[in-house]
């Protein structure tokens, strides 16, 4: 049994703030793979269940010939996504 309050991608790797994720977003006709900075995790509650949630900013790398025309923040739901660059986690100094 998993915790509570912890997203993951379907690797399992858990999704914090500050991650870097990949995920497939739509462009007219058809659906290009989009990298983006985690800002923030929640839920939101639709039709009596909790889904998780993904605040995220794109960073502009994507596949496609097309560039992105706004770098605006996306919502997204948190489940076909994958972390690839994990955040630094603080480490403290014991010197």
């Amino acid at each position: 049994m998993g915790k509570r309050g912890n997203i993951h991608d379907f690797t399992g790797a858990e999704v914090r703030e500050g991650d870097t994720i990949v995920y497939s977003a739509r462009r007219g006709n058809g659906v290009r793979m989009t990298e983006a900075v985690v800002l923030e995790t929640y839920t939101e509650k639709y039709k009596g269940r909790v889904l998780p949630m993904l605040k995220v900013r794109p960073t502009g790398n994507e596949s496609g010939f097309v560039k992105r025309a706004s770098f605006a923040i996306q919502r997204i739901a948190a489940e076909h996504f994958a972390v690839t660059v994990p955040a630094e986690e603080k480490v403290e100094s014991t010197v």
